[in-house]
């Protein structure tokens, strides 16, 4: 179906104009993207607390519960691909509106909700949403600073928000919940999305679509391949890999991710351009993105538990534990933004920092029964440092030298490479977690049992972090200035 191209105001002020009316509409542009940025990574954690008060509320099964947030992983990952073509053809800050949009009116059914399947259907439709505004963002901050200096530090910004809002929901959510109720995490997205519509129509501006066809039949089998793969990774983690559904749902996702692949090479208008590909440093830095995403699972996923299990916090006081982790991810990120890239080149930058991950992993297997939150402390500055360190070089190295009319595919890649990172990484460690808790010695204690299956997770995620570096340092060659679609 043809496309009507969006009328086009440069991002950019035009030459000689005021350098603070510059910096001001600037800041207030990258400010609504990063708004957009953060809500949309909130809601992937902010939930996790209030989960319990939903159940109870709602009367979940202890199944049913997990598809609370499995919906969402779904929704998000099977239709970012087709997002980010949108923004390409449609224009980005009109695909960003439209996505925060559903997100903001999906939030508010959501919040209404007065039965399991309301709320996961609420749930679906704010992942589809998100699928749409988080390619849009990323490909307008593109749009918005020209590779270098600029643009590095502007992805420290939007790396600290994408890494470490997951912390920031975890805290929001607490409060959240305790204080006011379950429906408050849905509801509280309402008002911050409506002013994210006014202000992104009236600051942000129009970006260039581009006359097109949609393709059609590239866009049905990634959406349901890559809805295929995920529900596999989710099912792997509820279910084990040789579940019969499991079995299914990677099946159907790799044969019908095959058929796009050979759709692809031969549509005029492919969804993702394959091209996009054949660079070295952009297909080595989102494996490398998938990797590390995989291994810092474990952080969230287990931690949360033994926080509240094993040293008995309250929801609060469990967000407020991973304060710290969000401090050092922004430190860290904007650090490396604004220091070490500058200094060091990417490509090293990258190494140190999933080295410092895989380091604060291995400490983290240390835990036991009769360790306290300074235990605790130590690996979770380690992890946030090492990994704002590294995901700005990552981000900054999976768009570099991207055409303009490509960034909104290149950097749906990008959040496909986290999101399909966050699922396997989730569904290995959970793998982990188990069979370490089956092999225990007989008459071990639940505190016991869970101590021994998180630390076997710990050493997992931190294997997944090594390989992180190995990819960097065996795959990346970047070179200092990349021309469009021919980086090596």
């Amino acid at each position: 179906m043809p496309v009507q191209q969006e009328s086009t105001i440069s991002p950019r002020p035009p030459t000689g104009a005021p350098g603070t009316q510059r910096v001001t509409r600037r800041g207030l542009i990258l400010a609504v993207i990063l708004i957009t940025q953060l809500m949309v990574v909130l809601d992937m954690t902010v939930v996790n607390v209030a989960l319990p008060h939903m159940q109870s509320a709602l009367g979940f099964t202890a199944s049913g519960l997990s598809w609370v947030l499995s919906a969402y992983t779904l929704t998000f990952g099977g239709l970012l691909l087709l997002g980010a073509r949108t923004g390409d053809l449609l224009g980005r800050r009109r695909t960003m509106l439209t996505g925060v949009s559903v997100f903001t009116a999906a939030s508010l059914l959501g919040g209404l909700a007065t039965s399991p399947a309301w709320l996961i259907a609420a749930r679906a439709l704010q992942g589809g949403g998100a699928a749409f505004a988080t390619p849009a963002v990323l490909a307008l901050l593109m749009g918005m600073y020209a590779e270098g200096r600029e643009r590095t530090r502007a992805l420290g910004l939007y790396t600290a928000i994408s890494v470490g809002g997951a912390a920031i929901g975890l805290l929001a959510g607490g409060m959240l919940t305790q204080w006011l109720s379950w429906r408050s995490v849905m509801y509280v997205n309402v008002p911050i999305g409506l002013a994210l519509v006014i202000a992104g129509s009236l600051i942000v501006p129009r970006s260039p679509g581009r006359p097109g066809k949609f393709d059609l039949s590239g866009a049905i089998t990634s959406t349901l391949g890559m809805t295929g793969l995920v529900l596999g990774f989710v099912q792997a983690s509820t279910h084990g890999w040789s579940d019969s559904s499991t079995l299914f749902a990677f099946g159907a996702g790799v044969v019908l991710l095959a058929t796009y692949i050979v759709i692809e090479r031969r549509a005029a208008e492919p969804i993702t351009p394959l091209q996009l590909f054949a660079s070295r440093t952009r297909s080595g830095a989102n494996v490398a993105r998938m990797l590390m995403t995989a291994g810092m699972m474990g952080m969230f996923f287990f931690l949360t538990q033994f926080l509240q299990d094993i040293l008995h916090y309250s929801p609060i006081a469990t967000g407020l534990a991973f304060l710290p982790v969000s401090i050092a991810l922004f430190s860290g990120s904007q650090l490396s933004a604004r220091v070490l890239v500058e200094r060091y080149g990417e490509r090293l930058v990258m190494i140190v920092g999933a080295s410092m991950s895989t380091v604060s992993m291995l400490w983290m297997t240390q835990l036991s029964a009769s360790s306290g939150y300074l235990d605790v402390l130590g690996p979770l500055l380690l992890l946030g440092l090492g990994n704002g360190a590294a995901f700005v070089p990552l981000t900054s190295a999976a768009l570099a030298g991207v055409k303009p009319e490509h960034s909104g595919a290149a950097s749906g890649l990008v959040n496909v490479s986290q999101q399909v990172g966050g699922s396997l990484g989730l569904a290995i460690l959970v793998t982990v977690f188990g069979t370490a808790t089956r092999d225990a010695a007989a008459g071990t204690s639940p505190t016991g049992l869970f101590v021994s299956g998180a630390d076997a997770a710990f050493l997992a995620g931190a294997i997944l972090l090594a390989a992180t570096a190995a990819v960097v340092g065996l795959v990346i060659r970047r070179s200092p200035v990349l021309q469009p679609e021919l980086a090596e």
